[in-house]
C-alpha cells in the first residue's frame, strides 16, 4: 500500500513541475490507440469470417 501512495506523489509531483504538454506525445499516443483498435477489429473480423468459412464447410459435409 505504501508504494502505491509514493508513486502517486511522485506523479503528483512531476504534474505540477512540468505544466506543459506536448502535442507530439499526445498524438502518437492517439494514433498508437488508433492502430491498436484497427488491428484489433481486424482479428475479430477474421476470426469471425473464418469461424463461419468452418461452420459452413461442416454444414455441406
Amino acid at each position: 500500500m505504501r508504494y502505491g501512495r509514493e508513486e502517486q506523489v511522485n506523479k503528483e509531483e512531476t504534474l505540477n513541475s512540468s505544466q506543459k504538454v506536448d502535442l507530439n506525445d499526445l498524438m502518437r499516443k492517439v494514433r498508437d490507440e488508433e492502430k491498436k483498435s484497427k488491428r484489433t477489429s481486424v482479428y475479430l473480423s477474421a476470426a469471425a469470417i473464418s469461424a463461419f468459412a468452418v461452420f459452413g464447410i461442416i454444414l455441406t459435409l
